[in-house]
């Protein structure tokens, strides 16, 4: 995440070195699988946290199955698994194995979603390299309380690698956890007051809030809120900043100060201009307000987070639930595009907003995201991303873009394309996503908060519970969940009826069953023996939203579906076991869609790749006419004309749409025709 006069390079080496010594007792236990150990109830927050209304469950607690387990395996046979083996930014070299490598934030970005897809695919293999990765960095606790590189005291990167030890505590139990973790808190706070929050860290301090409550919920110690009012105090605030939204257009470098220097107090407010403005700062920043409401118990901290999205929806939004950001604000032309750390980060925000808020809104968004900007910026291997990816997106490679400030790779498919923290941090979207499907309800039940196929072992009232959803969803609009208790056991269960769903008709055991609507969940409280079968059908059809210069997209429930243009891929230059690629339009793609066109969906099996153009899970046929005036701009297509455009005589011809994901060249937004 690099732009013009803000690279992260400059910024770690021009941060102070500090000599550290000393070591933590190795006494603890080493990984094991997570089954091992004990199932663990959900709790709820110790005072004086303000409660919650759903709890996540530990890591481990829910496996995937159907196309989620095939999509984590493609991930682990691809960089997600095998990044270390030849880029040297994780490798053997890296500062969070001890070598004079990076030692800045690569490490433990490529650990954060590593860890959890080792375990979630019971992967001894994958196991074996996050774990090389942790007992290092568990080794590395001085005395004072500092841990990680010698060569840099950014509190940035330990914001990371503090999330990534409290996964691993538990899949463990590893008894060096806490320790370090309490040892770490307790120098920052000491520390802070001299040593302030700054750059990255000033403006990702929830990052770390998620991990110190989690340990504070473990501990108790008081000291740890101490440490939580002081990084919020420190931190940027994000509530007040969307208070008074300042960016309400496409931002450019002059708009937030990139060309100009400074020294002192004013170079500080350039940097927090141009941070400020940072799509992955913002995506961040979803989580702030509702985090921090925990420790505040301020209502007004908890639901700020609505006010954020819908100021991010009305200037930026894009069709696949995230807004532009390439690297800043960039408005809400199609032709724009959105960094895959945003994609991901955005996610992780959403999650914990979901559980704090209790607003399934949230839970539609998080799929919207997960299911069209997620797989639709990855080749079907996951052996190449791109920094940028654009909802109109005709060409890739490298040429020169619409972008902010990003640079000429932007949406190439590549290693390490513009440049390589996406690389690095892509990894938690789909692990981060598995942990989410489920989640504690406040009353003591469980409740289905992302749809996907996965089983979920936990306790209710003491009780062990598995529940195995099979579906295709979100190739499909049914879903089904066998529950099995240990015994048989009274909860209640909450079943997330997204707001596309016109309605939705429960079973179980066969038999249909009244399960009102309440506040976005249907809600079933009953007693559960083992075996019962539950399955849910949503009542669905394609629709058409309207967008930028009244375009529109099609929509079927969370999936986005687009208009998938020939590609020609040539390879630009092998990087090691992956590769720099060029992908080029051979079909034609300035189409658009009469206001009152007819949809005919086909339902098609889900292939072993989920997300493939080859072999496409669903598809959508529709006429559509040909709009000669809207063209490319050098490589991209121009964003789309005013709707509805009038095109008198022109014959119609039948285009057939694909899930956004699985379209890497693609028109998602459409101008309206009428003959």
């Amino acid at each position: 995440m690099q732009s013009c006069g803000f690279n992260r390079r400059a910024l770690l080496r021009s941060s102070s070195l500090i000599a550290l010594s000393g070591v933590l007792p190795l006494s603890a236990a080493r990984a094991g699988a997570p089954q091992l150990l004990p199932l663990v109830e959900p709790r709820q927050n110790r005072a004086p946290l303000a409660p919650q209304p759903f709890l996540f469950l530990p890591t481990g607690a829910i496996r995937p199955a159907g196309w989620l387990r095939r999509q984590l395996q493609i991930q682990a046979r691809g960089m997600g698994g095998r990044l270390d083996e030849f880029w040297a930014d994780v490798g053997p070299d890296s500062g969070w194995l001890g070598g004079k490598g990076e030692s800045w934030e690569r490490g433990p970005y490529f650990l954060d979603g590593l860890l959890p897809l080792a375990w979630a695919l019971d992967d001894a293999g994958l196991k074996a390299k996050a774990q090389r990765f942790i007992d290092w960095t568990l080794e590395s606790a001085q005395p004072s309380g500092m841990f990680g590189p010698k060569s840099n005291d950014d509190w940035w990167p330990r914001m990371v690698m503090l999330k990534v030890l409290t996964q691993y505590h538990e899949l463990t139990g590893d008894g060096r956890v806490i320790p370090l973790m309490t040892g770490y808190f307790h120098h920052q706070l000491a520390a802070l007051p001299a040593r302030p929050l700054r750059d990255w860290g000033r403006f990702r301090w929830q990052d770390e809030m998620v991990a110190l409550l989690w340990l504070y919920n473990q501990t108790g110690d008081a000291k740890l809120i101490d440490l939580a009012r002081l990084l919020q105090k420190q931190g940027w605030d994000w509530r007040a900043m969307y208070a008074d939204f300042p960016f309400k257009a496409k931002v450019t470098p002059s708009d937030i100060r990139l060309d100009e220097k400074a020294s002192g107090d004013l170079q500080g407010s350039i940097k927090d201009l141009a941070l400020s403005a940072h799509g992955v700062n913002n995506a961040m920043g979803i989580k702030a307000s509702p985090v921090w409401s925990l420790v505040s118990g301020d209502a007004g901290d908890r639901d700020a987070v609505h006010r954020q999205l819908a100021e991010l929806d009305r200037y930026h939004g894009m069709p696949m639930g995230i807004f532009s950001a390439d690297e800043h604000f960039a408005g809400t032309s199609p032709s724009q595009g959105v960094e895959l750390c945003a994609v991901v980060e955005a996610m992780f925000s959403l999650e914990h907003a979901l559980a704090i808020t209790g607003d399934t809104a949230l839970g539609d968004r998080i799929e919207r995201i997960a299911y069209n900007a997620l797989p639709g910026t990855f080749t079907d291997d996951m052996w190449a991303h791109q920094y940028d990816q654009q909802p109109n997106q005709i060409r890739t490679g490298i040429q020169k873009g619409p972008w902010t400030t990003n640079g000429d790779q932007s949406n190439m498919f590549g290693l390490e394309p513009h440049f390589g923290c996406c690389t690095a941090n892509f990894h938690q979207g789909w692990p981060k996503l598995l942990t989410s499907l489920w989640m504690g309800t406040a009353e003591g039940g469980l409740a289905a908060m992302v749809y996907a196929p996965s089983q979920v072992s936990t306790r209710v009232g003491g009780v062990a519970v598995t529940i195995d959803t099979v579906t295709d969803y979100p190739f499909r609009d049914t879903v089904a969940m066998t529950v099995s208790p240990a015994r048989p056991t009274r909860f209640p269960l909450r079943l997330r009826v997204p707001a596309w769903s016109k309605g939705v008709e429960i079973t179980i055991n066969g038999k249909r069953v009244a399960a009102p609507v309440d506040q976005g969940f249907a809600m079933i409280a009953r007693s559960w023996h083992k075996g019962d079968r539950v399955a849910i059908a949503f009542a669905n059809a394609t629709r058409t939203v309207a967008g930028y210069a009244g375009s529109v997209h099609v929509e079927h429930g969370p999936l986005l579906y687009a208009l998938p243009i020939g590609e020609r891929w040539t390879k630009l230059k092998q990087r090691g076991l992956s590769a720099d690629w060029k992908a080029e339009p051979t079909s034609p793609w300035n189409y658009g869609i009469p206001a009152d066109a007819a949809f005919r969906r086909v339902e098609r099996p889900v292939p072993a790749v989920p997300f493939s153009r080859a072999a496409p899970g669903a598809a959508i046929t529709v006429n559509a006419v040909r709009v000669p005036a809207w063209q490319a701009e050098g490589a991209y297509a121009a964003p789309p004309p005013q709707s509805p455009v009038a095109l008198p005589g022109a014959k119609p011809e039948v285009i057939t749409l694909i899930p956004y994901g699985a379209a890497k060249l693609r028109i998602t937004s459409f101008p309206t025709v009428r003959a």
